[in-house]
């Protein structure tokens, strides 16, 4: 038999989680399928949907909150403006189908923190803070330290992530997303970025990898290779050899290593053109 607790407060939500055996409800579209599945064990599920306050969109000191009720579909339309919403609805393009953006939650893909998700993958590459909540207050992580392994972050039992604070890009950034999905719900490999452009030169770039790894990954040797270019084709093609060559590092070294390292080359040098359109728009 599942235990079912609708809270009402963040008090109660604490006060379910603190058995360190309880799971939280949202969006529900990774819960439910496991809760329901034939032979499925016991779970004890507590649903936050009723307590005020955790719908929280709003931009506040240069980073835009986002609480664990927000839906994946509020990014589709373009209450986030700027370049920030630019990449926010590039990623939710790519999220689920119109079912699964209608009702799940960014905070519950963070926290699901599957590989090849891309709400973990936008998280590390702008390089988000997620707030935690737990007995004894708040704690906040940066996204590079909160994915552990798959489906592993550094949340505790006994905490709710309550909050995602995303930097608000600047002007001038482009940015860009390129997968190669093919029959299942996640892509196989994909290549997010954003390049901000100062004068005509990259002053700052953000390249992640996704599902090249237990966790994304910042991709530092391609980000290196466009500091200071003017984004041409040849950077953007030494970015891309460096994703391939250096920034793969944690993949499996197996018969297929060779073809995932093309693979991250191809989508790399896609989603930095893609980036390279958009810094220019912003220009």
């Amino acid at each position: 038999m599942t235990h079912y607790l609708a809270a009402r407060t963040v008090d109660e939500v604490l006060g379910a989680l603190a058995d360190g055996e309880t799971s939280v409800l949202a969006g529900g579209q990774s819960l439910v399928p496991a809760v329901t599945r034939p032979g499925a064990p016991p779970y004890r599920l507590v649903d936050i949907n009723r307590v005020a306050g955790l719908d929280t969109l709003a931009e506040t000191d240069g980073h835009l909150r986002v609480g664990p009720l927000v839906r994946h579909r509020t990014f589709e339309s373009d209450l986030v403006g700027g370049p920030l919403g630019d990449l926010l609805r590039v990623v939710v393009r790519h999220n689920g189908h119109p079912p699964i953006r209608a009702r799940g939650t960014m905070l519950g893909s963070l926290a699901f923190a599957h590989p090849a998700a891309e709400w973990p993958a936008m998280a590390v590459t702008i390089g988000a803070r997620l707030v935690l909540h737990g007995p004894d207050g708040r704690r906040t992580v940066p996204a590079d330290d909160f994915f552990t392994a798959p489906f592993s972050t550094v949340r505790r039992p006994d905490e709710l992530l309550v909050e995602a604070r995303l930097p608000v890009l600047p002007e001038g950034t482009g940015v860009g997303y390129a997968e190669d999905r093919r029959s299942s719900v996640y892509p196989q490999a994909a290549t997010m970025a954003a390049v901000t452009v100062t004068e005509g030169r990259v002053s700052a770039a953000a390249i992640c990898l996704v599902n090249s790894g237990p966790h994304p990954v910042r991709a530092t040797a391609a980000e290196i290779e466009l500091a200071g270019t003017t984004l041409s084709d040849t950077a953007i093609a030494s970015s891309a050899e460096a994703a391939a060559e250096q920034d793969t590092g944690r993949l499996d070294d197996d018969a297929r290593l060779p073809d995932r390292r093309s693979a991250f080359q191809v989508l790399t040098r896609r989603a930095l053109r893609h980036a390279r359109q958009g810094a220019a728009r912003c220009g």
